[in-house]
């Protein structure tokens, strides 16, 4: 696992999302963190000094793993930035147009109505 800092990472995560828009997919998680050993935390807190925890940001492909870590001064331009390549890469979930089977029924019948000849 690599840990890079947050503007690689989003280069590195739009490239994994590229690389798995025919096959695969890219999972991303998010977690809190210290970035520090339990017993140095334990340190920390009997010492009664704050602990500062920041987002440990994951993204795997399954052959490929990054990292980053965002601190809460950085968490609102990497959050847009983030939101942003989210939204560009997920084309397959865009909503689809769908025909409302009672009016295709009605439609079918219509036509099917009118192509019929009449008899005199």
């Amino acid at each position: 696992m690599v840990l890079l800092q947050p503007d690689p990472f989003l280069n590195e995560l739009t490239s994994m999302f590229e690389r798995s828009t025919e096959k695969g997919s890219v999972w991303v998680t998010l977690k809190r963190s210290s970035l520090k050993s339990k017993v140095k935390r334990n340190k920390t807190a009997t010492a009664g000094e704050p602990i500062e925890y920041r987002c440990l940001v994951r993204a795997t492909d399954g052959k490929k793993t990054i990292s980053t870590s965002v601190g809460a001064k950085d968490h609102l331009r990497f959050q847009s930035s983030y939101a942003t390549i989210l939204k560009a890469h997920m084309t397959s979930l865009k909503k689809k147009e769908r025909k409302d089977k009672k009016k295709t029924l009605d439609a079918d019948k219509k036509d099917a109505a009118s192509k019929k000849p009449k008899r005199v």
